[in-house]
């Protein structure tokens, strides 16, 4: 193979791999029980498969989920005009309840277009977890459906990633409250405090944020959005203290050697 043939190969190697993403999205399955199937969307941001990200909902509806989680960063920060979402929100709630939390770009929208999305949301039919807890039954199982949403002091201080806040229990239980008995499902944008979320007693946690670690290499995210390397909770499943977090990758953000995924969960 002479030298431009290696090199057209080595370079439409590393265009896939760095935008193999732009056209579709994979389904990561995790089954970790049986009777309850959830569809987990993260960290959308702009990203956009089919027109209003229609190849997301009609995904959503092949797979019969009985719950639908967004986990944070559904916009961009610097985001304005919400259409897309709305219709897909709607067309997410044809299909099965649907339960959102915040995530750091929403909280960074600031005062006049976090209320417009929050609007666009309620009266979508979905349920938005801001530090609340819900209590639902399905097949028999009640189960406690938890939204916290951390202060943007944990994501960003003073315009820098240094010095950031960490949250405590007691920070955890004056936000949302104490865990409530029963099988608990805590939406929770941000992996990276797990052993609190653990802690406080969460049965299962739902995240995104750190988008795979951008670039993940064997399992292992390289970089997190607080410009960190090597986050400890970055993609998969990780297990503290008899709990379970669920870290999803996401659909949007440019990676490399992570595509976009949504996760379904049976639980």
């Amino acid at each position: 193979m002479n030298k431009k043939i290696l090199s057209a190969v080595i370079s439409a190697f590393a265009l896939y791999a760095a935008y193999g993403n732009i056209f579709a999205f994979k389904i990561r399955r995790e089954k970790l029980g049986n009777g309850l199937k959830i569809f987990q969307i993260s960290d959308i941001h702009k990203k956009r498969f089919g027109e209003n990200n229609c190849k997301i909902a009609e995904t959503a509806k092949k797979e019969s989920p009985d719950l639908i989680f967004l986990t944070g960063d559904t916009v961009s920060r610097r985001q304005k005009n919400f259409a897309p979402e709305k219709i897909l929100l709607e067309n997410l709630c044809k299909i099965a309840p649907v339960y959102v939390t915040l995530g750091n770009h929403e909280g960074d929208l600031g005062d006049k277009y976090l209320k417009k999305f929050i609007g666009i949301v309620k009266n979508s039919g979905a349920v938005l977890l801001r530090n609340e807890i819900k209590t639902v039954e399905i097949k028999g199982r009640k189960f406690n459906i938890c939204g916290l949403e951390l202060p943007q002091t944990v994501y960003k201080k003073n315009g820098r990633y240094k010095n950031l806040d960490i949250p405590t229990l007691d920070d955890i239980n004056s936000l949302v409250g104490r865990c409530p008995q029963g099988e608990t499902l805590l939406l929770a944008h941000n992996p990276l405090f797990g052993e609190l979320y653990s802690e406080w007693g969460a049965d299962y946690t739902f995240s995104g944020h750190v988008h795979g670690g951008i670039i993940n290499i064997m399992g292992q995210g390289l970089l997190s959005p607080e410009r960190k390397f090597f986050p400890k909770y970055s993609k998969g499943i990780y297990e503290i203290n008899g709990k379970k977090l669920l870290v999803s990758a996401g659909i949007g953000k440019l990676r490399l050697f992570n595509p976009s995924e949504a996760v379904v969960y049976e639980l």
